[in-house]
């Protein structure tokens, strides 16, 4: 199938688009395609794993494994928002979404990825309270403190998301259908757009802003707390075992809000599709295949939930 843009002609709109991807070059194509649907499969085999055993084990029903079984969630749907389309397309000479296929997947992508900000931030400040006030951990993480705290994520970046994508589906869509990126985005879609989506830009800013920066500040804090709290431990063993742990979490951390932060919180006419279209891959594919290894598989308590679940099997 030709690839060419479509133009308006008699007043016709654009009724769907045609998603380029990250390369047009059929070898680089195969290449992708396997790469992307290894990640992809560790990423949804890692969540799912992670979810079983915090379910099956009784000593990770705490508020730190709560956390993580919402953020497994999370990624699991956040990933499959874009990745199956994209590996697809890599197969097709069809590269073709509808309209409402394109904001459907916009929808799913920027309210999980706002979710995921959020639950980063609760992850964070739950470390703070159990490493800087273990004694009142109990009080600061308590069951009511948690499910409001996940409930406010969900909530957030879901009506986050909404507001986009509605914004979003007022646009007229009529010089040409054609977007050199793997999904559906908010900024090559402004691009595309022949409204006036200075309403856009501006909710994308100040409303998606609020979520990821607050969310930012509050993971920038409460990691800020914990490595003093580290720097006063007396052992230096006990010092290097926790700043390996609390390293390897600030940059998976850095690297998600570092490129989310860069991609959507800066005018969109410094955005470049060819440039620019990479950075999902890092904060919307690779951090959700790193999570559960970061977070969970890392630690001793899942390890040994991971064996009773191997060995019942």
């Amino acid at each position: 199938m030709e690839l060419l843009p479509q133009t308006i002609q008699n007043g016709t709109a654009v009724t769907e688009f045609i998603l380029l991807g990250l390369t047009s070059n059929p070898e680089a194509q195969l290449i992708l395609f396997g790469l992307f649907l290894v990640i992809y499969l560790i990423a949804l085999i890692g969540n799912i794993l992670i979810l079983l055993i915090i379910t099956l084990d009784n000593r990770l029903h705490n508020p730190m494994y709560f956390f993580l079984g919402n953020l497994a969630v999370v990624d699991i749907v956040f990933t499959t928002s874009t990745v199956p389309k994209m590996l697809m397309n890599y197969l097709s000479q069809d590269k073709r979404i509808s309209l409402a296929g394109c904001f459907s997947q916009l929808y799913f992508f920027i309210g999980f990825g706002g979710i995921e900000c959020l639950l980063l931030g609760a992850m964070a400040y739950d470390r703070y309270a159990a490493i800087c006030h273990p004694l009142h951990y109990s009080v600061l993480m308590s069951q009511k403190v948690c499910a409001s705290l996940a409930a406010a994520a969900w909530i957030l970046g879901l009506s986050d998301s909404g507001v986009h994508a509605g914004l979003m589906s007022r646009l007229s869509f009529c010089q040409d259908n054609v977007i050199q990126h793997f999904f559906c985005d908010i900024p090559p879609l402004i691009q595309l757009s022949c409204s006036d989506t200075q309403v856009n830009q501006i909710a994308t800013i100040v409303v998606g802003g609020s979520v990821i920066m607050g969310s930012f500040l509050v993971t920038l804090v409460s990691y800020v707390y914990i490595v003093l709290a580290i720097i006063r431990i007396r052992t230096k063993e006990g010092r290097l075992k926790a700043f390996s742990t609390c390293a390897s979490h600030l940059t998976v951390v850095n690297i998600y809000f570092g490129t989310i932060i860069f991609t959507y919180i800066r005018p969109n006419s410094t955005y470049s599709q060819k440039q620019d279209r990479a950075l999902p891959v890092l904060y919307g594919i690779l951090t959700p295949m790193l999570n559960p290894i970061i977070y969970s598989l890392r630690n001793k308590d899942v390890q040994e939930a991971l064996r009773k679940v191997l060995r019942r099997t």
